[in-house]
């Protein structure tokens, strides 16, 4: 156990550690594999709304939305999710960092080679995408049909490993995810340009184009390519002049994607940060600390509870609580206070939102009903690359 090497950390630090634990040991005992939110469309009774997309998208919200776990009524199986792979991946290296245990490096590179052979066999170059259709208001995403977000965060895995070992291979994938991140739609605007969150057709959405602006600019930072590195600069350029006067973003300009959540704010900041970090500007460091702020001072109660909306709390749900943790971590540097409360979230989370088996449930609803329901990527993998990542920092500044 690594905290038990380390005599300057606290008991939050031996909780931290004890869940990550359990919750690898319960993704590893399941072989990787687990439900997704979004999974619905798996059912054997799916033929029955398959020719009409609001039918697909309430079968899917039924799923989805309901506290007990329809699935394995409706057929729907446990199954491997590619950026479940990439956070369990990431979560190996960030123990690896800490503590040079070579297990931490093998189980690293396993998830790696396997993600390295599962892209998405719909283009040459390395992309990932969901195991199972998926329907919404725009449209459908079939199985295995890629996205930027999947994409940008899987590659951001394989740049945390190039950068610990330099692995020619992890170059060639990082290389190989670029091309195709490249080749996406583009929406050009006066004001910068939005990569597209999907290949077939222009889909403009803050997340995914800030995820995708964040990976290329650390590209560019290894390659010295500057045809990269001026569109990393242009897609960040379209968010950070919509960003809102208060800080936050909307999901999408479109008004059909005027919300703002917890988790993708926090693809925001994680994506900006890098950013600057990479390329070495200070252009939109003002962008930074203002959407900073306002996530800080609008998605967490007082207990350490996350919020999902910036004006609501419910659902409580798992995936707000591990990115909210990731990010908080992201930011100490610039924060005095954000691993406390990144450590007080994930005390939180612990005590209200992990099974005695070591899974962490979907979500809490109102009244206290908890879905229970384990997701693989959403909730087991998140949380353990997250857990890894605020542990790694408590150890980093023990030992200062």
């Amino acid at each position: 156990m690594l905290v038990s090497q380390e005599p300057k950390i606290g008991k939050i630090a031996e909780m931290i550690e004890k869940s990550l634990m359990r919750v690898g040991k319960w993704v590893e005992d399941q072989d990787y594999k687990g439900y997704e939110p979004f999974d619905g469309l798996s059912s054997y009774i799916r033929p029955l709304v398959s020719k009409n997309l609001f039918l697909e998208r309430i079968l899917q919200q039924l799923v989805r939305q309901s506290p007990v776990n329809l699935r394995p009524l409706l057929g729907i199986k446990p199954r491997e999710s590619t950026k479940g792979r990439g956070y369990m991946a990431w979560g190996y290296l960030n123990m690896f960092k800490v503590s040079k245990d070579p297990i931490w490096k093998e189980k690293a590179f396993l998830c790696l080679d396997w993600l390295d052979r599962n892209k998405s066999p719909k283009y040459m170059h390395h992309s990932w995408g969901n195991s199972f259709d998926y329907a919404s208001r725009s449209g459908r995403i079939p199985k295995d049909e890629p996205t930027i977000v999947w994409t940008s965060l899987i590659g951001q895995v394989f740049l945390e490993a190039y950068e610990l070992f330099l692995e020619k291979r992890h170059l060639d994938v990082i290389n190989s995810i670029k091309e195709w991140i490249l080749s996406l739609p583009r929406e050009q605007t006066e004001r910068g340009l939005c990569l597209s969150y999907i290949a077939p057709e222009q889909s403009s959405i803050h997340n995914s184009n800030m995820l995708g602006s964040a990976f290329l600019s650390q590209v560019a930072q290894i390659t010295g390519d500057s045809v990269t590195r001026e569109l990393a600069r242009e897609a960040m350029l379209y968010s950070c002049t919509r960003q809102l006067p208060d800080g936050a973003w909307y999901y999408g300009e479109d008004p059909m994607n005027h919300w703002i959540d917890n988790f993708h704010t926090g693809y925001n900041l994680d994506s900006l940060h890098r950013y600057i970090d990479a390329s070495g500007s200070s252009e939109f460091t003002e962008n930074l600390k203002m959407g900073y702020d306002f996530f800080k001072n609008h998605f967490f109660e007082d207990s350490g509870c996350p919020k999902y909306y910036y004006n609501r709390m419910h659902p409580i749900d798992i995936q707000c609580a591990a990115q909210a943790i990731d990010t908080l971590v992201l930011f100490c540097e610039e924060d005095q206070d954000s691993l406390k409360l990144a450590e007080k979230v994930a005390a939180w989370t612990i005590d209200n939102m992990q099974g005695d088996d070591g899974h962490f449930y979907y979500r809490i609803y109102p009244g206290g009903i908890k879905a229970k329901a384990p997701m693989i990527h959403w909730g087991q993998a998140t949380m353990f690359k997250s857990l890894a990542s605020l542990l790694s920092m408590v150890v980093i500044r023990s030992r200062r």
